[in-house]
């Protein structure tokens, strides 16, 4: 069987470059975090190529749900600069614009390839390392418009595999259009649905509008609100002879009111047959296997239809307080409104100005409220403003939950001559760390408002429902134990020293600087971050700092005021996960009292010990007191 295979100039080294490795970390800035130490959400900064290479083994199959606003190529907003970009004269050459004898072979427009070929060049290694991190069951959203929808479509199925497109939703976010189209004013984009694997997707649904509601006209003896719908099949193979298995009998007697399905065609006694009947007098087939009918016989009705003068099965839909609608794949919604995004931006006290045109919450909610369960985590790898951020945080506030995000965003320069910078704000990071923090505190003092009120009403329990925040289940949370926190992490070079020189080139000079293979600038919290991403450990775990003296005792507060040089730094992550000292030559007696914790792994630095027999001394203990431990000195 043939396949089309979609390629562009540069798809050669674009597939390289997402297996291509890097020499670089992320180092942990503690003072523009909020909340380090029991915040489990993250903001990265720097190029999204690496961060995405550097996550692969701690975040490997853990994401539930990513959600991507990438640059849409109109021209102006393509600032990734990854080595994709060719001159004209070397795209002409690989593209084979000319043929042996200097022919043109075909007009090199902008729209021709080389405008494209950038942005997919661009994209496809970011979307392969995107996968990677994917859970089986998880799911990718990308926003995007009509600019480059048909070359992210076709990337998308050979990265995701056609059989995972879910669905290329329609995105009414300027319902008004826009003006300055030449021919039709555009009034919506595209959100781009992708499953990791299909046949492992979990997927919800949305809550119930009051149209919805409305039809639900029925009650029941137990008040519980339904809608009847006919259980005959309508529309494709509705024939008899198109599903034979959907097709049997159900006998009703009007004075019992016995009703049961059978295979039996023979007529009862009593008993009036109904069978699946088409408007045109021919049968049709039922839209329930019978196992399933017997099963839900309390929730069909046998009702007589005037208009086709049959008798015919009715089901009873039930409006469940948790019923959930399948979304279409046109979304009109007003919170999907572009002018949304911009009045949800201003309300947390910034100027419009600052942020051009930012994602409404209402998109990245629904995207959401589709893909994700209570304590999912979510990446964003273009995170501009950190609107999706702001969305998980208002979602946990309406319904208890625990996701977590990770938002990662290039730290692009604002433009002098821009209000962002008048303002204050060096490049988009700011902005986004700002409004993070901005709108945790918006968020917890909405809920304290409302926990008030409450009160006032129970003193029993503090309780929020959704209907009051937007949705329908109930909210049994605290204003502390809400994450409105994030650790702060920055792309830079690695932690070791580069290495210029061939052996014969060292001298004793040399050798002496040397020694400590780490660079000067960097500190305790640097190595252990890029010692939890080479061990493949999760960025957001708690972790305790402890000071021992040369005895290996730990330190009070009190005597840390006392000069001391035998003073060791141990740093415990996630309880054992990992525990690690960085100090130079440290004492038995401490490296016994890590061992005697028992980590799942050690770490220490190579200036840690004075010579080999040391190092030796050191892998000796940990046989002894903890053999299960994994060890390493860097």
């Amino acid at each position: 069987m043939k396949h089309n295979e979609f390629t562009w100039v540069g798809k050669r080294a674009a597939i390289a470059e997402a297996g291509r490795p890097i020499r670089k970390t992320l180092r942990p800035c503690m003072e523009e975090s909020k909340n380090w130490d029991t915040t489990e959400n993250l903001y990265i900064e720097g190029d999204n190529l690496d961060v995405l290479k550097l996550l692969q083994e701690s975040y490997l199959g853990k994401v539930k749900m990513i959600y991507i606003d990438p640059p849409y190529n109109t021209g102006n907003d393509f600032v990734y600069r990854d080595n994709f970009t060719r001159d004209k004269d070397e795209y002409d050459e690989e593209a084979g614009v000319y043929n042996e004898d200097g022919d043109r072979l075909f007009r090199n427009t902008e729209s021709n390839g080389r405008f494209h070929s950038d942005w997919c060049s661009m994209m496809y290694p970011r979307l392969v390392l995107a996968r990677n991190l994917l859970r089986d069951d998880g799911v990718i959203f990308i926003s995007i418009d009509d600019n480059e929808v048909a070359q992210l479509r076709k990337i998308s199925d050979e990265v995701f595999g056609e059989g995972n497109f879910i669905a290329q939703i329609s995105n009414t976010n300027n319902p008004k259009g826009r003006s300055d189209d030449k021919y039709v004013a555009t009034a919506h984009e595209y959100v781009m649905i992708y499953a990791k694997s299909i046949i492992m997707l979990d997927w919800y649904g949305f809550e119930p509008t009051e149209e919805i509601i409305k039809r639900y006209n029925k009650v029941d003896t137990n008040g519980k609100r339904y809608r009847e719908i006919d259980l005959r099949k309508t529309g494709e193979n509705d024939l008899r002879e198109d599903r034979p298995n959907l097709f049997y009998y159900f006998y009703f007697n009007e004075e019992s009111g016995d009703f049961y399905p059978s295979k039996n065609d023979k007529a009862v006694d009593g008993y009036i047959q109904i069978k699946p009947q088409r408007e045109d007098g021919k049968e049709g087939n039922w839209r329930w296997g019978m196992d399933t009918a017997l099963n839900k016989i309390s929730n069909l009705i046998p009702k007589f239809m005037p208009a086709r003068k049959v008798w015919g099965v009715i089901e009873k839909d039930y409006l469940e307080k948790r019923t959930l609608i399948k979304p279409t794949s046109s979304w009109t919604f007003k919170d999907v409104n572009s002018e949304r995004g911009s009045e949800e931006f201003i309300s947390l006290g910034f100027d419009k100005r600052i942020f051009p045109k930012p994602k409404p919450i209402g998109t990245i909610n629904r995207c959401l409220k589709l893909a994700t369960s209570n304590d999912s985590i979510i990446l964003d790898f273009f995170s501009g403003s950190a609107t999706t951020a702001h969305a998980v945080m208002q979602l946990n506030a309406e319904d208890g939950g625990k996701r977590k995000f990770i938002m990662v965003q290039l730290p692009e320069p604002c433009s002098p001559e821009s209000e962002a910078a008048k303002t204050g704000y060096k490049n988009i990071c700011e902005i986004g760390k700002e409004r993070i923090r901005r709108a945790g505190e918006k968020i917890n003092s909405e809920l304290r408002i409302r926990n008030a009120e409450l009160r006032e009403q129970d003193n029993s329990e503090l309780r929020i429902t959704n209907s009051e925040l937007g949705g329908n289940s109930e909210l049994r949370i605290t204003n502390s134990e809400l994450d409105i926190g994030f650790r702060v992490l920055k792309l830079d070079s690695t932690n070791m020293r580069d290495v210029y020189y061939a052996a014969g080139e060292y001298t004793q000079d040399l050798l002496s600087m040397m020694e400590d293979n780490i660079k000067d600038d960097r500190t305790d919290m640097d190595l252990l971050y890029a010692c939890l991403l080479d061990w493949g450990l999760p960025l957001s775990m708690p972790h305790k700092t402890e000071v021992l003296n040369a005895s290996g005792e730990i330190v009070a507060n009190s005597e840390l005021r006392i000069p001391n040089s035998e003073l060791f730094t141990v740093h415990t992550y996630n309880d054992g996960d990992l525990i690690a000292c960085f100090d130079k030559h440290i004492s038995d007696a401490v490296v016994k009292e890590i061992a005697k914790r028992q980590p799942l792994r050690a770490v220490f630095r190579d200036s840690s010990f004075a010579s080999s027999p040391e190092k030796i001394n050191v892998e000796e203990i940990f046989k002894l007191l903890a053999p299960n431990t994994s060890v390493r000195v860097i």
